[in-house]
């Protein structure tokens, strides 16, 4: 049948697609399992079968009519429907058979590649088990690293593992901090390496680190000889270039401007501190645009000496921020150029000169101290004395200022006989020269033949010198001895006074008492000690004062008186006693008590106080009398000297000689009766204590001048020449300026009354500290010393070689003036040598008392 004819064929199609796929499962059975899950002959297979079964259109008699189609349409359906699978299954076949094709191929092609790299595997591991390198392999960060072939023997280089991988025991420091530094950033970002390092026995090595993907490789190679001296050349330029790094970084760390200029002199690098200087953006900027430091000047100079010099060292000015500084400029010029810097001077100029102001300042303070001192240098030579020092050895200034040495110093006392003699001279000053090597000050006592004993200091200073201190005890012992005798004689004495004594302490116990106290109180013999405190004393003592102070002596010793001041007072004891305390608190905070017996004295002050009283009563009448006296005189004076001059007059009618002559005579009584009567009031003011002074800027030349005038007539009368020297002193000073004018006429009038006829008065003003001085001198006989007592008394007129006499009032009113003025009056005179009068007022006194003491 045609249908088993075609069931045949499809059978023998899949049969041979079976052999065929089963002889090349059999030849490749993973490959055929691995790419052909499902076999052909199972796709193929149940189509066929479905083919058999479908009719066939025929006649009656069995044959396929011509002209009639065969199939109904459910049979072209069908026939379509196999035809599709069938085209399907052999496509599917088609693209099958191309892939495993395709695969095979594939197949072979990578079993080709794995041989290969077997081989290569296999060489690498030859080439990699040499015995000129060796390989340090890290898979992982946490893995430890692997350690691959080997090295030649060599000098130094282990073998084994943890020795291998501790460079720093086995490599030189400078190449294994090198080495360590690149491995950590080879394994941290992967950055490659080539080094040669030095062990230390002086090999040299290569050293290779990479990281392929995952692993971090560094590789140790041995070198040839050539390759040995290439290795030393490339670990010497290595430190050069780190060496060139780090002076780099440090020139421009430092603060000073620094250069380097091209053998034509032009700038090709700068630092920081230079770029700041010349005030540029940049060290670029600076160098392209020829920013320089210096000036055209200095630059100069500096060319012209390296014509002649290498080195240029000096000190330059230049404008830095808009100041000009000063700075220490060195510059060395060499074939490739040259290099310089600046150090900024001004500071340390202007320390210098600070540190030679206080030098000379603590020169000057240690030449005014009474202690010597003596600096000398670590060479051991004199480098500074004070005039204590020099007195205190009376050694000759051009010796000491010579810088003699320490050792010829001790030498010369000892050959003066300055010194005392040591047993053994060396070896004492040996001891005395330690402290040129010590760090701690220390102290000796000399006993000088002289008698004196001087304790010296020797304190050692930082620069290795010493200064030596000498100070003169002789003085000192000398009072602590008297102060010790003196302390056992006011024990003996306060024993025996008459006054009470009792010293307090902080706590109020007793601290001292004498006999005395406890006489004056009444207290019993074995009442005081030093645990009686004064509490005890007050409740013993309370009861023999009606108003008793030992309240506030309590609060005064225990410390409840807040101010703590010094206090007087005087109590009154029941029995009539009058006792005058004082309460004086001591610096130790301990509080002594005085009490003295003034019994007869107050009654005798209560006597003498009324006997005051009645003579002050007695001088206030006198002075209301000389008051009144000299008022009541003044008038009628006035008018008789008014009525003269009116006499005088054309207007009154004409007088002859005679009457000329009385009239003048009564004016010029009455003129003196007046200056006698005025004075006579000035001192009853003065005396009375209602004198006021009107206190304004006196110009001293007008008031001088002023003076003079009114003393000229009579110094012409006789001839007399006054001299005034007033070339040194101020314009002006405090005072009052008719009572100055009044003191000056009175001193000239004086004089002119005791100096011989052509002889000169000279009037001498100057400034004395913050005073000012009027001295009058006349060459008149001057005065014995008996009369110099009672010059400044009243009513004591003297004639001892004087033209006129006076009421004797001239010089009291003048000590008087001047103390009002809190001046002072000086009288200079002997028998022979004429008189100076001085007259001292302060230059601007803050206040002036309103009468004479």
């Amino acid at each position: 049948m045609p249908g088993a004819k075609v069931h045949g064929a499809g059978q023998a199609a899949v049969s041979g697609g079976m052999d065929s796929g089963e002889t090349e499962s059999r030849r490749h059975p993973r490959e055929s399992r691995r790419e052909l899950p499902l076999p052909l002959h199972r796709l193929i297979h149940p189509l066929l079968a479905c083919a058999a079964f479908i009719p066939s259109p025929a006649f009656a008699d069995g044959t396929v009519p011509l002209s009639q189609p065969v199939f109904g349409a459910g049979d072209v359906i069908q026939l379509a429907m196999f035809a599709g699978v069938m085209g399907a299954a052999m496509l599917s076949a088609i693209w099958v058979i191309r892939e495993r094709a395709r695969i095979a191929d594939e197949n072979a092609e990578l079993r080709s590649r794995v041989a290969d790299l077997n081989a290569a595997l296999q060489r690498n591991d030859a080439l990699l088990n040499l015995k000129d390198q060796r390989l340090i392999v890290w898979t992982t960060e946490a893995r430890r690293p692997e350690l691959v072939g080997s090295l030649q023997v060599m000098a130094g280089v282990p073998e084994e593992r943890s020795a291998f991988l501790a460079f720093g025991r086995w490599l030189a420091p400078r190449s294994a901090a090198a080495l360590e530094r690149a491995v950590a950033a080879l394994r941290e970002s992967g950055e490659p390496f080539d080094l040669a390092v030095e062990t230390q026995g002086g090999g040299f090595l290569e050293v290779q680190g990479r990281r392929p993907t995952g692993h971090a490789v560094v590789r140790f190679l041995s070198l040839t000889r050539s390759q040995t001296e290439h290795a030393r050349l490339q670990v010497a330029h290595q430190q050069l270039v780190g060496e060139h790094a780090l002076l780099v970084g440090l020139v421009n760390s430092l603060g000073m401007p620094f250069w380097l200029r091209s053998p034509e002199g032009k700038l090709s690098w700068v630092n920081k501190a230079y770029v700041s200087a010349v005030d540029a953006p940049s060290a670029e900027t600076a160098v392209n645009e020829g920013r320089e430091f210096l000036g055209t000047q200095a630059r100069e100079a500096i060319v012209r000496h390296h014509l002649a010099q290498p080195v240029f060292s000096q000190t330059l000015s230049t404008v830095v921020g808009g100041d000009r500084r000063h700075f220490e400029v060195t510059e060395f010029a060499g074939a490739a150029g040259a290099a310089g810097a600046a150090v900024d001077r001004s500071e340390v100029e202007w320390l210098k000169e600070e540190f030679d102001r206080t030098l000379r300042s603590h020169s000057d303070t240690l030449d005014q101290l009474t202690t010597a001192v003596a600096i000398f240098d670590p060479k051991q030579k004199l480098r500074f004395f004070n005039q204590a020092f020099q007195k205190l050895w009376d050694l000759d200034h051009c010796f000491l200022a010579s810088a003699p040495d320490n050792a010829l110093f001790l030498d010369r006392l000892r050959s003066e006989g300055k010194l005392a003699e040591q047993p053994e001279w060396r070896r004492w000053k040996e001891n005395l020269f330690s402290a040129y090597r010590s760090v701690d000050p220390a102290e000796h006592w000399w006993h000088l033949p002289d008698g004196r004993t001087v304790r010296v200091i020797a304190a050692p200073q930082p620069n290795g010198g010493v200064t030596w201190v000498f100070e003169n005890l002789t003085e000192r012992m000398d009072l602590e001895s008297r102060y010790t005798t003196a302390v056992r004689v006011q024990g003996e004495t306060l024993d025996h006074l008459a006054e009470g004594v009792a010293v307090f302490g902080p706590d109020g116990r007793v601290r001292l008492s004498n006999p005395a106290f406890a006489r004056l109180w009444g207290l019993p013999k074995d009442f005081l000690g030093p645990t009686t405190h004064i509490s005890e004393i007050r409740a013993f003592c309370d009861t023999l004062a009606e108003d008793s102070p030992w309240g506030p002596f309590v609060a005064a010793v225990t410390g409840f008186d807040e101010e703590r001041q010094d206090r007087q007072g005087q109590a009154d004891l029941l029995n009539g006693t009058v006792l005058h305390y004082a309460v004086v608190h001591l610096p130790n905070g301990q509080v002594m008590i005085t009490f003295v017996d003034v019994t007869d004295s107050v009654n005798i002050e209560r006597a003498l106080k009324e006997k005051n009283e009645a003579l002050e009563r007695a001088d206030q009448l006198k002075n209301d009398f000389v008051q009144h006296v000299n008022y009541e005189l003044r008038s009628p004076l006035t008018n008789i000297i008014g009525f003269t001059e009116l006499m005088t007059l054309d207007s009154t009618g004409p007088l002859n000689v005679r009457q000329r002559d009385y009239i003048g005579h009564i004016s010029s009584s009455s003129a003196a009766l007046l200056t006698i009567v005025n004075d006579i009031l000035d001192l009853a003011t003065v005396d009375a204590g209602i004198m006021e002074l009107d206190i304004s800027d006196v110009p001293i030349r007008q008031t001088v001048e002023a003076a003079a005038e009114l003393v000229s007539e009579r110094l012409r009368e006789h001839s007399i020449r006054l001299a005034l020297d007033l070339s040194s002193v101020p314009n002006t000073f405090r005072a009052d300026g008719n009572r100055v004018r009044q003191i000056l006429f009175n001193l000239l009038a004086n004089a002119a009354n005791y100096a011989p006829e052509h002889s000169t008065v000279t009037l001498a003003t100057r400034l004395s500290g913050d005073r000012i001085e009027f001295s009058v001198h006349d060459n008149g006989p001057g005065m014995p010393p008996e009369i110099l007592d009672t010059l400044f008394k009243r009513f004591e007129p003297r004639t001892n070689g004087g033209r006129r006499r006076g009421a004797g009032l001239g010089l009291s009113i003048v000590k008087g003036f001047v103390e009002l003025h809190h001046g002072s009056v000086e009288i200079d005179s002997g028998e022979g040598k004429g008189t100076i009068v001085t007259c001292r007022f302060p230059l601007s006194p803050e206040s002036y008392r309103a009468a004479a003491e």
